[in-house]
C-alpha cells in the first residue's frame, strides 16, 4: 500500500493502516529514540509515545516534505520534552571549549552500535545538543530554542560532548593498540 493510502486510512483510525505504517517506520524510528534517549527501554517508550502522538496529529500533515521526515520531528520532538521535564538546570559555559576543533582518526575502527552507546553515555544535555547538531542538522538557534537554553550554551555543549567522545573513541584506541601509546 503506498504511504498516501496508509495516511489517508490512519486519518480515519484504520487499525490495520496504522498497524501497517507502525510496522514499516517503527525500525527507522526507533534508532532515531535510541540517539536521543539513554537506554532501549526508554527509546522504546519514546518510540510508543511518537506514535501515539503521530495517529493523534497524522491529519495536520499536510504533504509538505517527507512525511517520514515529519514523523522523525515528532520522535526527536517528544524525547526532548521527556528530558526537559527531568533536565538538570545548572549548565555553564566556557568560551575556551568554544574555540578547539577535535578531530577523531578516520582508521579507527568502531561499530555503530559502539557509537551509538557512547552517545547514550553522554550526559543529557550534551547529547541531546549532540544529536540535533551532528547527527540531525539543527542549528545552535533551533536548538537553544528547543531546549530553552542560549545560543554560547548550546555550541558550549556540543564542543564538550565532541571532547567526551573523542576522550572515549582515544580510550578505545589505546585499549584495542596499547603498543602504539
Amino acid at each position: 500500500m503506498k504511504i498516501e493510502e496508509l495516511i489517508k486510512l490512519c486519518i480515519k483510525n484504520d487499525r490495520k493502516a496504522q498497524n501497517e505504517l507502525f510496522r514499516k517506520y517503527k525500525d527507522t524510528l526507533f534508532f532515531i529514540s535510541l540517539k536521543y534517549c539513554r537506554n532501549e527501554v526508554d527509546a522504546e517508550d519514546n518510540l510508543h509515545d511518537a506514535f501515539i502522538t503521530i495517529f493523534q496529529k497524522i491529519k495536520t500533515y499536510k504533504n509538505k516534505g517527507s512525511f517520514e521526515g515529519w514523523m522523525k520531528r515528532i520522535t526527536i520532538y517528544k524525547a526532548i520534552d521527556k528530558y526537559k521535564v527531568s533536565k538538570p538546570v545548572n549548565i555553564e559555559i566556557n568560551n575556551d571549549l568554544l574555540e578547539e576543533t577535535v578531530e577523531i582518526e578516520a582508521d579507527l575502527k568502531i561499530s555503530l552500535n559502539e557509537i551509538l552507546q557512547l552517545i547514550q553515555d553522554l550526559p543529557d544535555q550534551y547529547r541531546l545538543v549532540f544529536n540535533l547538531y551532528q547527527m540531525d542538522g539543527f542549528s545552535h538557534k533551533e536548538i537553544a530554542s528547543l531546549l530553552n537554553i542560549s545560543e554560547g550554551t548550546s555550541k558550549s555543549n556540543y564542543h564538550r560532548a565532541k571532547l567526551i567522545l573523542r576522550e572515549k573513541i582515544v580510550a578505545i584506541k589505546q585499549s584495542l593498540n596499547p603498543k602504539a601509546h
